[in-house]
C-alpha cells in the first residue's frame, strides 16, 4: 500500500487506489485545471508542440487565469488529457500542480466527505 499523508489533513491517501477509480479526479463535473505560464510551457515541451498551438488547441482564458480544455463524454466532463484506454493521463510528466496536489487540496480540509464520493483512495486518518 502507498499511503501518503499530509500534515494538516484529516484523512490520509492509499495511491494505489488511482488504478481503479477510471479517473474521477480528472472527469465528472465540469471545471477548472488551471495552468501556470510554466506549466504551459511545459506541458508544449512534453508533446513538442509550439506553444502559441497549445494555447490555441487546450487552453481557455477563465477570467486572468489558463484552464486546460475539458471534452464531454456522454454526461461527464474529462480533462483533455484524460486517457480513458489506459486509465491515466497523457501528460502525467508535466501535469499541472493542481493534479499533483490533488488531494491534498485545503478545500477539501473541511469537505471530507464530499471527497471520500469521488475518490476511493481517501482513508481516515
Amino acid at each position: 500500500m502507498s499511503i501518503i499523508k499530509k500534515e494538516g489533513y484529516p484523512y490520509a491517501f492509499n495511491s494505489d487506489a488511482c488504478s481503479t477509480c477510471e479517473g474521477r479526479c480528472c472527469t465528472g463535473e465540469s471545471g477548472y485545471i488551471y495552468v501556470t505560464k510554466a506549466e504551459i510551457f511545459a506541458i508544449a515541451e512534453l508533446l513538442d508542440m509550439d506553444v502559441n498551438d497549445f494555447g490555441v488547441k487546450y487552453l481557455f482564458k477563465k477570467g486572468y487565469k489558463y484552464s486546460l480544455k475539458e471534452k464531454k463524454i456522454d454526461d461527464s466532463y474529462e480533462c483533455v488529457f484524460y486517457d480513458r484506454e489506459s486509465n491515466g493521463c497523457k501528460i502525467y510528466m508535466a501535469r499541472p500542480n493542481q493534479c499533483k496536489t490533488f488531494p491534498f487540496w485545503d478545500y477539501f480540509k473541511t469537505h471530507v466527505d464530499e471527497l471520500k464520493d469521488e475518490c476511493p483512495g481517501i482513508i481516515d486518518d
